[in-house]
């Protein structure tokens, strides 16, 4: 069996912490905690369990990608492990999931990065939290990407050397990509492998991740030209195009206004059969969902928006932080 070794990053988790550090601690040889900048015990808790722990200076942007690369080269310092689990400090992990992921590691050579089901631990605390859940369930098999839960071989961590810490949305996206290109095969089996805890209560906290999110399509994109063609098309039409139109239909055209109207219906509408087909049954959490996923196109033209802002200035890519 390979050598593995986990990876934990994280920035004022608290409990979430201490539960993903103790399902982590019995199944994998070396425990790294990256920690950006917490203000809690966070820091301490990691010491007492035996974790190596990395605390990140503020001197440079913190970003998920780059707190991943300092705890890969952390354990790459301790033990030279040919796997390693990236794990975000917000997620519990199952029992079972490193031996399952380690196990089809071994049996493919060229196999680079296995993932499974992630799921969110309440998702009834609020619509936002539900929402989430769907995101993360997804069809297991050969897949092009995948999110920061995933156990990756060293070798292809190497190979394109780790995580572009520019990036501040996306960056699993991105160093999938990277991956593949690379020659390695990515994998998703339909095994249970972490609990997340997004414990998001409030409109403001789902919006700034949606800003989040259309800052990483932009960001992704334009490092990869096609990858989130679609994504960004959608964001363009939904989130800027529409909305000017319907401005203008509003002050000038009563018509246009309409015609504004009927193309949110028919999107909406998609949405809604889209959902259903990913086994949303409930009436009015499925009408619910569709309309946040609907809405979630302005906040990701804001994204996008600041991302372009941000490059054209010269600034550092900076967290939106929704939590």
């Amino acid at each position: 069996m390979s050598a593995i070794g986990a990876v934990v990053i994280g920035r004022n988790e608290g409990a979430r912490l201490k539960r993903c550090l103790n399902s982590l601690a019995p199944q994998v040889a070396h425990l790294v905690y990256v920690d950006s900048g917490s203000r809690d015990d966070s820091v301490n808790f990691a010491h007492s369990i035996g974790a190596h722990v990395v605390e990140l200076d503020n001197a440079t942007p913190f970003t998920a990608a780059r707190a991943r690369n300092a705890g890969y080269d952390k354990l790459m310092e301790v033990a030279e492990c040919e796997l390693v689990q990236f794990i975000d400090g917000d997620c519990g992990v199952e029992p079972d999931w490193i031996a399952k992921a380690s196990a089809q590691m071994d049996a493919n050579p060229r196999l680079g990065i296995v993932t499974g089901w992630r799921r969110e631990i309440f998702p009834d605390n609020s619509i936002y939290n539900a929402l989430c859940d769907v995101e993360w369930h997804r069809p297991p098999g050969p897949i092009t990407t995948c999110g920061g839960d995933m156990m990756v071989r060293a070798a292809a961590v190497d190979d394109v050397d780790g995580f572009d810490p520019t990036v501040i949305a996306a960056e699993d996206d991105e160093f999938c990509q990277r991956v593949r290109a690379a020659n390695w095969e990515l994998l998703r089996i339909p095994e249970q492998m972490t609990l997340h805890d997004a414990n998001m209560l409030h409109f403001k906290e789902w919006w700034k991740r949606a800003e989040r999110s259309g800052h990483g399509f932009a960001q992704v994109s334009d490092l990869h030209q096609g990858y989130f063609k679609t994504e960004v098309r959608r964001v363009v039409v939904f989130g800027a195009l529409l909305p000017v139109l319907a401005l203008v239909g509003l002050l000038f055209s009563w018509t246009l206004l309409l015609l504004v109207v009927i193309a949110y219906g028919i999107s909406y509408s998609r949405t809604v059969i889209g959902l259903q087909k990913e086994g949303v049954k409930a009436k009015p959490l499925l009408y619910q969902l569709s309309g946040l996923l609907s809405l979630s196109k302005i906040p990701n033209m804001i994204g996008m928006v600041r991302y372009y802002l941000r490059k054209r200035a010269g600034r550092d890519m900076r967290l939106i932080e929704y939590k």
